[in-house]
């Protein structure tokens, strides 16, 4: 088997597993709306990581995206608060490392990267997610990985996410390369692995200690570092 592609996840793969995300975002946001309209920060707080719950189980059952201004819209119409206002100003006001100062990627992340581009293998991004691109960038280029790699694709820009094949299908058509030929490297044992197996890739399982458990998933693959893909991927 050729292997001519290597696409990966993003949070808990090339970043570290942050279970804790968005907080910073609506935490500062529920700020903003408390001191504007005195509202209970602590409730609005609350009522905003709720809505993103909900986005995730939505996104669980129906595997169809949705954007970040999608959620803020929503919350916006159920408070009968400007959600979208405080998380816009509080933008302007705050960098984005300010709001979520615990993404960070593995150390080990651009070395893998550049090693398996070196080997003339193609790179992509598959992340699901309703944070606008921007976001991702941002972290991306702060930490040298975002020339690195060939082709990102977030669904917050997409009708689907991972699993359904249409996610797959959209970054492997970007890339240029057939789905016999790519392998997908993840943490999440149904979004990634079998996800990608079902699309026709590879699915290489990267587990961290937030990982869900593989069930009667079964890898192609398991890997506990980035830096052991390089081998792996030549030995396919």
């Amino acid at each position: 088997m050729r292997i001519e592609a290597v696409i990966f996840d993003w949070g808990g793969t090339l970043s570290e597993f942050a279970d804790i995300e968005l907080y910073d975002m609506w935490r500062l946001a529920a700020q903003h709306l408390a001191r504007v309209t005195g509202h209970d920060e602590a409730e609005l707080t609350a009522r905003l990581l709720a809505a993103e719950l909900r986005y995730w189980e939505g996104v669980k059952t129906s595997q169809r995206t949705g954007t970040l201004g999608e959620i803020l819209a929503e919350e916006s119409r159920a408070l009968g608060l400007d959600v979208t206002l405080a998380v816009v100003e509080e933008a302007a006001q705050h960098h984005l490392d300010s709001w979520t100062p615990h993404i960070r990627h593995h150390a080990d992340a651009a070395p893998t990267l550049r090693t398996l581009r070196a080997a003339g293998l193609k790179l992509g991004l598959l992340s699901n997610t309703h944070w606008p691109a921007s976001f991702h960038e941002h972290f991306l280029e702060r930490d040298g990985l975002l020339e690195l790699l060939d082709v990102r694709c977030y669904t917050s820009n997409m009708s689907h996410s991972k699993p359904h094949r249409l996610a797959f299908e959209q970054v492997l058509g970007k890339l240029g390369v057939r789905a016999e030929h790519a392998v997908m490297v993840g943490d999440r044992p149904i979004d990634d692995v079998w996800g990608a197996q079902n699309a026709g890739l590879l699915g290489v399982w990267r587990p961290h200690p937030g990982s869900p458990e593989l069930g009667q998933v079964v890898p192609n693959a398991v890997i506990e570092t980035l830096a052991e893909l390089p081998a792996l991927i030549a030995s396919f």
